[in-house]
């Protein structure tokens, strides 16, 4: 029953997180730093802090009296990821939603789920999934499995994005919804999506450096509510330093390309409808931070190893490359290129099915 509601959550989560960028496409006359920054003002300042209040009571309180070192480690790993995440929008906007989506979150996803747990091999910590455990049991074994037919999926959906960038129109339509020449561009967006993905799993990171943060959530929750499992919830007070990290990169770069590109003056622009562009931005820094928030909710039912970050991942993935056929996307591309993404997709469909069952087993 665990297992099924750690797969329920982690797809509420996925789809938060691969619905997130569709609200800034209604966004006009802004460029895309400028929207990008109003919306993490929501997902990363005001949401957050909210989440924690409305379910951890006291939250402040445990930042305060947890040690230096780990607020720290926890705002780096922050960081670091902020710079993948600020990253991501720049890798979607040069691939697309799908391509780009698959490259940047598959690579968050396999090296956020084996490399804590390689970690834990050489540093063995208590209820920390280490990679020897995961080989020498059948619910590891098929966890591992669905990670390999994920990737399979991944590089499939990649395949699918190099026909279609031999097929592309040289007119097309942006991720921003905005008509353009050349905006889809394969090399640079592949450089960028590689780094984006690798700082990216250091959210993953952030968690678990963070995580006696959230523990003593959990033990006060426990002890006020005995006999009734873990705390689903816990989480919420690591995000809020995890995103102060994120935030510092992101306002950095957002800050740099507004003064390079002078869309600083997109506040003030005539005939540009901000209140509905703040509407949308405010949506999409809120889905984009409930990623998170039903994260928290599948770990706590699945414990956080690997297995609860590619089902995340996994989930993300095929939600953004579904929002990408629906969308029309892929629009004016072959039936073979579509028949191709669609492969992917279910492919990635099927890795999700195994982790799910693998951790049934546990």
């Amino acid at each position: 029953m665990n297992a099924l509601l750690g797969v329920i959550f982690h797809f509420l989560g996925g789809f938060s997180s691969g619905s997130f960028y569709l609200p800034y496409k209604k966004v006009k006359g802004w460029q895309w730093e400028t929207f990008w920054l109003i919306g993490g003002v929501f997902s990363w300042i005001i949401v957050p802090p909210l989440a924690a209040f409305l379910t951890i009571p006291n939250f402040w309180a445990i930042i305060q009296n947890e040690s230096s070192s780990i607020l720290g480690l926890t705002f780096l790993f922050g960081a670091l990821w902020g710079i993948g995440g600020f990253m991501y929008g720049l890798g979607v906007r040069y691939l697309g939603v799908a391509l780009g989506s698959s490259i940047m979150l598959g690579l968050t996803m396999v090296i956020g789920s084996l490399v804590p747990s390689i970690y834990y091999e050489f540093s063995p910590e208590s209820g920390k999934d280490n990679i020897g455990l995961m080989f020498s049991n059948t619910w590891g074994q098929f966890v591992l499995l669905g990670l390999l037919v994920c990737v399979v999926g991944i590089i499939i959906s990649g395949k699918a994005g190099v026909m279609k960038d031999k097929e592309l129109q040289t007119e097309s339509v942006d991720p921003h919804g905005v008509q353009t020449k050349t905006e889809y561009k394969f090399g640079l967006g592949l450089t960028v999506a590689i780094i984006s993905g690798v700082l990216s799993a250091c959210f993953n990171f952030g968690l678990e450096a963070g995580k006696p943060m959230a523990s003593v959530a959990n033990e006060a929750w426990k002890l006020a509510n005995p006999g009734q499992g873990e705390f689903l919830f816990q989480n919420n007070v690591t995000y809020i330093v995890v995103l102060w990290g994120g935030m510092a990169s992101n306002l950095i770069g957002c800050l740099y390309l507004s003064f390079k590109n002078k869309s600083y003056t997109d506040y003030t622009k005539k005939n540009v409808p901000v209140l509905k562009n703040i509407i949308f931005c405010a949506l999409a820094g809120t889905m984009w931070f409930l990623q998170f928030f039903f994260y928290g909710m599948g770990e706590s039912k699945m414990g956080n190893g690997p297995s609860s970050w590619i089902l995340h991942m996994a989930f993300i993935i095929l939600i953004a490359n579904l929002w990408g056929v629906i969308i029309k996307e892929w629009r004016g591309v072959s039936r073979k290129t579509i028949s191709t993404i669609i492969v992917g997709m279910l492919v990635m469909f099927i890795s999700i099915l195994i982790v799910g069952y693998g951790n049934s087993l546990r």
